[in-house]
Protein backbone atom coordinates (compact mmCIF):
# COMPACT_ATOMS: atom_id res chain seq x y z
CA UNK A 1 0.00 0.00 0.00
CA UNK A 2 0.90 3.68 -0.47
CA UNK A 3 0.06 6.39 1.58
CA UNK A 4 -2.58 8.87 1.09
CA UNK A 5 -1.16 12.79 0.00
CA UNK A 6 -2.36 16.14 1.67
CA UNK A 7 -3.29 17.02 -1.84
CA UNK A 8 -6.10 14.05 -1.56
CA UNK A 9 -7.19 15.15 1.72
CA UNK A 10 -7.55 18.96 0.54
CA UNK A 11 -9.11 17.84 -2.57
CA UNK A 12 -11.82 15.80 -0.06
CA UNK A 13 -12.45 19.39 1.53
CA UNK A 14 -11.31 20.27 4.77
CA UNK A 15 -12.62 23.99 5.50
CA UNK A 16 -14.01 24.16 8.78
CA UNK A 17 -12.41 20.70 9.77
CA UNK A 18 -9.56 20.26 12.51
CA UNK A 19 -6.55 18.75 10.88
CA UNK A 20 -3.92 17.14 13.54
CA UNK A 21 -0.78 18.16 12.12
CA UNK A 22 2.33 16.98 13.53
CA UNK A 23 5.15 19.16 12.63
CA UNK A 24 8.67 19.02 13.58
CA UNK A 25 9.70 22.37 15.61
CA UNK A 26 12.55 21.24 17.43
CA UNK A 27 15.25 23.74 16.58
CA UNK A 28 17.96 24.67 18.29
CA UNK A 29 17.97 27.18 21.01
CA UNK A 30 20.70 29.78 22.76
CA UNK A 31 18.21 30.97 25.65
CA UNK A 32 15.08 31.86 24.23
CA UNK A 33 17.06 32.57 20.72
CA UNK A 34 16.32 30.47 17.65
CA UNK A 35 19.21 29.87 16.23
CA UNK A 36 18.58 27.87 13.03
CA UNK A 37 15.39 27.83 11.59
CA UNK A 38 15.55 25.59 9.04
CA UNK A 39 12.94 23.33 10.70
CA UNK A 40 10.85 25.61 11.40
CA UNK A 41 10.58 27.01 7.38
CA UNK A 42 10.54 23.93 5.89
CA UNK A 43 7.26 23.32 8.23
CA UNK A 44 5.46 26.06 6.96
CA UNK A 45 4.29 24.82 3.41
CA UNK A 46 1.88 22.31 4.43
CA UNK A 47 0.50 24.33 7.37
CA UNK A 48 0.06 27.38 4.66
CA UNK A 49 -1.83 24.33 2.20
CA UNK A 50 -4.06 23.68 5.10
CA UNK A 51 -4.88 27.29 6.21
CA UNK A 52 -5.59 28.69 2.83
CA UNK A 53 -7.95 25.80 1.96
CA UNK A 54 -9.92 27.09 5.59
CA UNK A 55 -8.70 24.20 7.68
CA UNK A 56 -8.52 24.80 11.39
CA UNK A 57 -4.70 23.22 12.17
CA UNK A 58 -3.75 21.99 15.37
CA UNK A 59 -0.20 20.96 15.34
CA UNK A 60 2.12 18.87 17.85
CA UNK A 61 4.99 18.95 18.04
CA UNK A 62 8.20 18.32 20.69
CA UNK A 63 11.51 20.27 21.66
CA UNK A 64 14.30 18.92 23.57
CA UNK A 65 13.95 15.82 25.73
CA UNK A 66 11.66 16.78 28.91
CA UNK A 67 11.32 14.50 31.62
CA UNK A 68 7.44 14.20 31.25
CA UNK A 69 6.37 17.22 32.70
CA UNK A 70 6.73 21.12 31.62
CA UNK A 71 9.85 22.54 31.53
CA UNK A 72 10.27 26.12 31.02
CA UNK A 73 13.29 25.75 28.51
CA UNK A 74 11.96 23.13 26.84
CA UNK A 75 8.97 25.09 25.43
CA UNK A 76 7.48 25.61 22.07
CA UNK A 77 7.36 29.21 22.59
CA UNK A 78 9.96 30.98 21.18
CA UNK A 79 9.70 28.60 17.93
CA UNK A 80 6.22 29.14 17.73
CA UNK A 81 7.20 32.35 17.80
CA UNK A 82 9.32 32.24 14.97
CA UNK A 83 7.09 30.33 12.98
CA UNK A 84 4.48 33.26 13.29
CA UNK A 85 7.08 36.01 12.00
CA UNK A 86 7.43 33.77 9.16
CA UNK A 87 3.50 32.96 8.51
CA UNK A 88 1.13 35.04 6.45
CA UNK A 89 -1.65 33.09 8.63
CA UNK A 90 -2.55 33.71 11.89
CA UNK A 91 -0.57 31.50 14.69
CA UNK A 92 -1.49 30.62 18.27
CA UNK A 93 0.64 28.93 21.20
CA UNK A 94 -2.16 26.70 23.55
CA UNK A 95 -0.59 27.08 27.15
CA UNK A 96 -0.90 22.76 27.32
CA UNK A 97 -0.75 20.10 25.09
CA UNK A 98 -4.22 18.53 26.17
CA UNK A 99 -5.57 20.43 29.34
CA UNK A 100 -8.12 23.22 29.47
CA UNK A 101 -6.17 25.55 27.71
CA UNK A 102 -5.43 23.49 24.29
CA UNK A 103 -9.38 22.63 24.78
CA UNK A 104 -10.83 26.22 24.88
CA UNK A 105 -8.40 27.27 22.71
CA UNK A 106 -9.37 25.00 20.06
CA UNK A 107 -13.11 25.56 20.29
CA UNK A 108 -12.18 29.19 19.70
CA UNK A 109 -9.91 28.36 16.38
CA UNK A 110 -11.42 29.82 12.89
CA UNK A 111 -11.22 28.65 9.52
CA UNK A 112 -7.58 29.30 8.47
CA UNK A 113 -6.41 29.54 11.88
CA UNK A 114 -2.91 27.34 13.32
CA UNK A 115 -3.05 26.27 16.69
CA UNK A 116 0.12 25.01 18.19
CA UNK A 117 -0.05 22.12 21.38
CA UNK A 118 2.73 23.04 24.06
CA UNK A 119 5.60 20.40 23.59
CA UNK A 120 4.05 17.02 23.55
CA UNK A 121 6.95 15.58 25.82
CA UNK A 122 5.56 17.49 28.76
CA UNK A 123 3.08 14.83 28.78
CA UNK A 124 5.09 10.90 29.70
CA UNK A 125 2.57 9.40 27.65
CA UNK A 126 4.06 10.50 24.28
CA UNK A 127 7.01 8.68 24.39
CA UNK A 128 6.00 5.72 26.56
CA UNK A 129 6.28 2.08 25.88
CA UNK A 130 2.86 1.19 27.27
CA UNK A 131 0.26 1.12 24.02
CA UNK A 132 -2.05 1.84 26.38
CA UNK A 133 -0.61 5.10 27.77
CA UNK A 134 0.62 6.01 24.78
CA UNK A 135 -3.26 5.29 23.50
CA UNK A 136 -4.61 7.16 25.80
CA UNK A 137 -2.83 10.28 25.19
CA UNK A 138 -3.91 9.76 21.37
CA UNK A 139 -7.00 9.69 22.22
CA UNK A 140 -6.95 13.05 24.03
CA UNK A 141 -5.41 14.70 21.29
CA UNK A 142 -8.05 13.11 18.48
CA UNK A 143 -10.89 14.26 20.88
CA UNK A 144 -9.64 17.99 20.07
CA UNK A 145 -10.42 17.16 16.34
CA UNK A 146 -14.13 16.76 16.72
CA UNK A 147 -16.09 14.20 14.50
CA UNK A 148 -14.61 15.09 11.45
CA UNK A 149 -11.00 14.97 11.88
CA UNK A 150 -8.07 13.66 9.73
CA UNK A 151 -3.87 13.82 10.17
CA UNK A 152 -1.12 14.80 8.36
CA UNK A 153 2.21 13.23 9.84
CA UNK A 154 5.09 16.68 8.34
CA UNK A 155 7.65 15.55 10.85
CA UNK A 156 10.14 13.42 8.91
CA UNK A 157 12.39 14.16 12.10
CA UNK A 158 10.27 12.38 14.02
CA UNK A 159 9.01 9.24 11.83
CA UNK A 160 11.51 7.16 13.64
CA UNK A 161 9.78 6.90 17.11
CA UNK A 162 6.84 5.36 17.95
CA UNK A 163 5.39 8.07 19.77
CA UNK A 164 1.55 8.93 20.57
CA UNK A 165 2.05 12.09 18.34
CA UNK A 166 3.21 10.31 15.17
CA UNK A 167 2.20 6.23 15.26
CA UNK A 168 -0.99 6.26 17.68
CA UNK A 169 -2.83 9.09 16.46
CA UNK A 170 -2.60 8.07 12.96
CA UNK A 171 -4.18 4.43 14.09
CA UNK A 172 -7.35 6.27 15.18
CA UNK A 173 -7.65 9.31 12.32
CA UNK A 174 -7.88 9.08 8.89
CA UNK A 175 -3.75 9.84 7.86
CA UNK A 176 -1.69 11.83 5.49
CA UNK A 177 1.79 11.91 4.53
CA UNK A 178 2.23 15.66 4.60
CA UNK A 179 4.97 16.75 1.66
CA UNK A 180 7.89 17.41 3.80
CA UNK A 181 7.78 13.96 4.51
CA UNK A 182 7.05 12.78 0.72
CA UNK A 183 9.94 15.13 -0.44
CA UNK A 184 11.99 13.13 2.43
CA UNK A 185 11.15 9.60 1.47
CA UNK A 186 11.46 10.34 -2.11
CA UNK A 187 15.47 11.97 -1.73
CA UNK A 188 16.41 8.68 0.55
CA UNK A 189 14.97 6.42 -2.04
CA UNK A 190 17.34 7.81 -4.62
CA UNK A 191 20.13 7.13 -1.81
CA UNK A 192 18.95 3.55 -1.63
CA UNK A 193 17.30 2.52 -4.57
CA UNK A 194 18.47 3.12 -8.58
CA UNK A 195 21.63 5.66 -7.22
CA UNK A 196 23.49 7.29 -9.56
CA UNK A 197 27.10 6.38 -9.12
CA UNK A 198 29.76 6.63 -8.50
CA UNK A 199 28.14 7.11 -4.77
CA UNK A 200 30.09 9.09 -2.30
CA UNK A 201 29.01 8.96 1.55
CA UNK A 202 30.79 11.78 4.11
CA UNK A 203 30.15 10.49 7.51
CA UNK A 204 31.63 12.58 10.58
CA UNK A 205 29.83 13.17 14.29
CA UNK A 206 31.68 12.50 17.37
CA UNK A 207 30.59 8.77 17.76
CA UNK A 208 31.47 6.07 15.25
CA UNK A 209 28.81 3.71 17.26
CA UNK A 210 26.43 5.82 16.30
CA UNK A 211 27.30 5.40 12.41
CA UNK A 212 27.65 1.70 12.87
CA UNK A 213 23.93 0.45 11.18
CA UNK A 214 24.45 3.13 8.67
CA UNK A 215 28.05 2.12 7.15
CA UNK A 216 27.33 -1.63 7.75
CA UNK A 217 24.15 -1.21 5.78
CA UNK A 218 26.36 0.95 3.29
CA UNK A 219 29.05 -1.65 2.75
CA UNK A 220 28.36 -2.68 -1.38
CA UNK A 221 26.13 0.20 -1.77
CA UNK A 222 28.38 3.26 -1.95
CA UNK A 223 31.32 3.60 -3.98
CA UNK A 224 33.22 5.12 -1.12
CA UNK A 225 33.12 6.33 2.16
CA UNK A 226 35.04 9.54 3.31
CA UNK A 227 35.25 9.23 7.37
CA UNK A 228 36.08 12.74 9.42
CA UNK A 229 34.83 14.01 12.64
CA UNK A 230 35.51 12.44 15.80
CA UNK A 231 35.24 8.94 14.46
CA UNK A 232 37.97 9.55 12.44
CA UNK A 233 40.03 8.41 15.24
CA UNK A 234 38.21 4.70 15.89
CA UNK A 235 39.49 4.02 12.41
CA UNK A 236 42.62 5.60 12.73
CA UNK A 237 43.36 3.14 15.75
CA UNK A 238 41.72 0.17 13.46
CA UNK A 239 44.44 1.07 11.37
CA UNK A 240 47.19 0.79 13.98
CA UNK A 241 47.67 4.40 14.69
CA UNK A 242 48.20 6.16 17.94
CA UNK A 243 45.67 9.08 18.63
CA UNK A 244 46.91 10.77 21.59
CA UNK A 245 44.06 12.11 23.78
CA UNK A 246 41.11 12.78 20.55
CA UNK A 247 38.04 10.93 21.32
CA UNK A 248 38.13 6.90 20.83
CA UNK A 249 36.03 4.09 21.19
CA UNK A 250 38.20 1.26 21.61
CA UNK A 251 34.98 -1.43 21.95
CA UNK A 252 34.50 -0.11 18.57
CA UNK A 253 37.99 -1.11 17.21
CA UNK A 254 37.55 -4.55 16.36
CA UNK A 255 33.87 -3.77 14.58
CA UNK A 256 35.72 -1.24 12.61
CA UNK A 257 38.36 -3.73 11.55
CA UNK A 258 35.94 -5.85 10.44
CA UNK A 259 33.99 -2.78 8.39
CA UNK A 260 37.73 -2.14 6.57
CA UNK A 261 38.44 -5.74 5.91
CA UNK A 262 34.99 -6.49 4.37
CA UNK A 263 34.49 -2.88 2.55
CA UNK A 264 37.51 -4.08 0.01
CA UNK A 265 35.46 -7.28 -0.74
CA UNK A 266 31.91 -5.57 -1.14
CA UNK A 267 33.81 -3.02 -3.33
CA UNK A 268 33.23 -0.14 -1.27
CA UNK A 269 36.49 2.17 -0.24
CA UNK A 270 37.24 3.78 3.33
CA UNK A 271 39.19 7.51 2.97
CA UNK A 272 40.60 8.06 5.58
CA UNK A 273 42.24 11.77 6.72
CA UNK A 274 45.95 11.95 5.88
CA UNK A 275 46.43 15.30 8.10
CA UNK A 276 44.75 16.52 11.29
CA UNK A 277 44.76 19.68 13.23
CA UNK A 278 45.77 18.48 16.61
CA UNK A 279 44.98 20.96 20.06
CA UNK A 280 46.69 21.53 23.01
CA UNK A 281 42.93 21.81 25.08
CA UNK A 282 39.71 21.81 24.00
CA UNK A 283 39.01 25.33 23.52
CA UNK A 284 37.86 27.73 20.79
CA UNK A 285 41.19 29.62 21.14
CA UNK A 286 43.71 26.18 21.69
CA UNK A 287 47.05 26.28 20.20
CA UNK A 288 47.13 24.14 17.00
CA UNK A 289 48.90 22.90 14.80
CA UNK A 290 48.48 20.28 11.87
CA UNK A 291 50.48 17.01 11.68
CA UNK A 292 49.82 13.60 9.66
CA UNK A 293 47.19 11.69 11.13
CA UNK A 294 50.00 8.94 11.53
CA UNK A 295 52.07 10.71 13.40
CA UNK A 296 48.74 12.62 15.89
CA UNK A 297 51.39 12.04 19.27
CA UNK A 298 54.25 13.46 17.50
CA UNK A 299 53.02 17.07 17.51
CA UNK A 300 54.29 19.09 19.92
CA UNK A 301 51.73 18.01 22.45
CA UNK A 302 52.31 14.80 22.42
CA UNK A 303 50.08 12.44 24.03
CA UNK A 304 48.06 15.05 25.27
CA UNK A 305 47.15 15.98 22.11
CA UNK A 306 43.68 16.41 20.93
CA UNK A 307 42.56 16.20 17.15
CA UNK A 308 39.76 18.71 16.47
CA UNK A 309 39.29 18.88 12.59
CA UNK A 310 40.59 17.29 9.44
CA UNK A 311 43.91 18.59 7.82
CA UNK A 312 43.77 21.03 4.90
CA UNK A 313 45.22 17.74 2.70
CA UNK A 314 42.48 15.90 3.83
CA UNK A 315 39.76 18.41 3.32
CA UNK A 316 41.39 18.45 -0.94
CA UNK A 317 41.17 15.04 -0.82
CA UNK A 318 37.45 14.76 0.11
CA UNK A 319 36.56 17.51 -2.08
CA UNK A 320 38.35 15.48 -4.99
CA UNK A 321 36.02 12.66 -4.36
CA UNK A 322 32.72 14.67 -4.01
CA UNK A 323 33.81 16.40 -7.35
CA UNK A 324 33.97 13.02 -8.83
CA UNK A 325 30.69 11.91 -7.99
CA UNK A 326 27.09 11.27 -8.95
CA UNK A 327 25.24 11.19 -5.92
CA UNK A 328 26.77 12.13 -2.67
CA UNK A 329 25.32 12.11 1.02
CA UNK A 330 26.73 14.01 4.03
CA UNK A 331 26.31 13.56 7.43
CA UNK A 332 27.97 14.72 10.43
CA UNK A 333 30.74 17.52 10.81
CA UNK A 334 34.49 17.10 10.06
CA UNK A 335 35.40 18.85 12.76
CA UNK A 336 34.16 21.60 16.21
CA UNK A 337 32.73 23.81 13.22
CA UNK A 338 31.44 25.70 16.09
CA UNK A 339 35.06 26.85 17.01
CA UNK A 340 35.87 28.74 13.86
CA UNK A 341 40.06 27.68 13.73
CA UNK A 342 38.62 24.27 13.59
CA UNK A 343 35.96 24.86 10.88
CA UNK A 344 37.84 24.72 8.06
CA UNK A 345 37.37 21.09 7.15
CA UNK A 346 33.48 21.19 7.43
CA UNK A 347 33.50 24.02 5.37
CA UNK A 348 35.34 22.49 2.59
CA UNK A 349 33.43 19.57 2.28
CA UNK A 350 29.82 22.07 2.11
CA UNK A 351 31.71 24.13 -0.74
CA UNK A 352 32.74 20.94 -2.23
CA UNK A 353 29.28 19.97 -2.13
CA UNK A 354 28.44 23.23 -3.93
CA UNK A 355 30.62 23.16 -6.52
CA UNK A 356 29.92 19.34 -7.75
CA UNK A 357 27.52 18.49 -10.68
CA UNK A 358 26.19 15.24 -7.68
CA UNK A 359 22.62 15.06 -6.68
CA UNK A 360 23.70 16.51 -2.54
CA UNK A 361 21.99 15.36 0.55
CA UNK A 362 23.10 16.82 3.67
CA UNK A 363 21.74 14.55 6.04
CA UNK A 364 20.08 16.62 8.94
CA UNK A 365 20.96 17.49 12.70
CA UNK A 366 24.64 18.88 12.91
CA UNK A 367 25.43 18.81 9.09
CA UNK A 368 22.14 21.24 8.35
CA UNK A 369 23.37 23.65 11.20
CA UNK A 370 26.57 23.78 10.22
CA UNK A 371 26.22 24.86 6.80
CA UNK A 372 24.01 27.69 7.63
CA UNK A 373 26.08 28.16 10.25
CA UNK A 374 29.30 28.76 7.93
CA UNK A 375 26.84 30.63 5.39
CA UNK A 376 25.85 28.65 2.97
CA UNK A 377 22.40 28.83 1.95
CA UNK A 378 19.74 25.91 1.56
CA UNK A 379 19.39 26.27 -2.56
CA UNK A 380 23.30 25.53 -2.66
CA UNK A 381 22.70 21.76 -2.16
CA UNK A 382 20.19 18.92 -3.46
CA UNK A 383 18.62 18.83 -0.15
CA UNK A 384 18.94 19.37 3.50
CA UNK A 385 17.07 16.78 5.26
CA UNK A 386 15.35 17.92 8.31
CA UNK A 387 15.33 14.27 10.00
CA UNK A 388 19.48 13.50 11.33
CA UNK A 389 18.58 10.35 13.26
CA UNK A 390 15.44 9.33 10.78
CA UNK A 391 17.89 9.59 7.84
CA UNK A 392 20.24 7.45 9.27
CA UNK A 393 17.69 4.44 10.48
CA UNK A 394 15.92 5.02 6.93
CA UNK A 395 19.37 4.38 5.27
CA UNK A 396 19.77 1.73 7.74
CA UNK A 397 17.04 -0.45 5.92
CA UNK A 398 14.95 -0.13 8.99
CA UNK A 399 11.08 0.13 9.38
CA UNK A 400 9.95 3.79 10.47
CA UNK A 401 7.28 3.01 12.27
CA UNK A 402 5.73 6.98 11.58
CA UNK A 403 6.17 6.21 8.26
CA UNK A 404 4.47 2.59 7.76
CA UNK A 405 1.78 3.56 10.00
CA UNK A 406 0.49 5.51 6.88
CA UNK A 407 0.70 2.79 4.50
CA UNK A 408 -2.53 0.97 5.98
Amino acid sequence: MTSHTLNELIAEGVRGRYVLVRSDLNVPLDGSTVTDDGRIKASLPVLKKLSDAGARVLVTAHLGRPKGAPEDKYSLKPAVARLAELADFPVALAADTVGTAAKEAAAGLQDGGVLVLENVRFDARETSKDDAGRGAFADELVALTGDNGAFVDDAFGAVHRKHASVYDVATRLPSYQGDLVRTEVEVLRKLTADTQRPYVVVLGGSKVSDKLAVIDNLLGKADTILVGGGMLFTFLAAAGHKVASSLLEEDQIPVVQDYLKRASDAGTTFVIPVDVVVVSRFAADAEHETVAADAIEESSFGAAGIGLDIGPESAALFAEQIKGARTVFWNGPMGVFEFEAFAAGTRAIAQALTETEAFTVVGGGDSAAAVRTLGFEDSQFGHISTGGGASLEYLEGKELPGLSVLDR
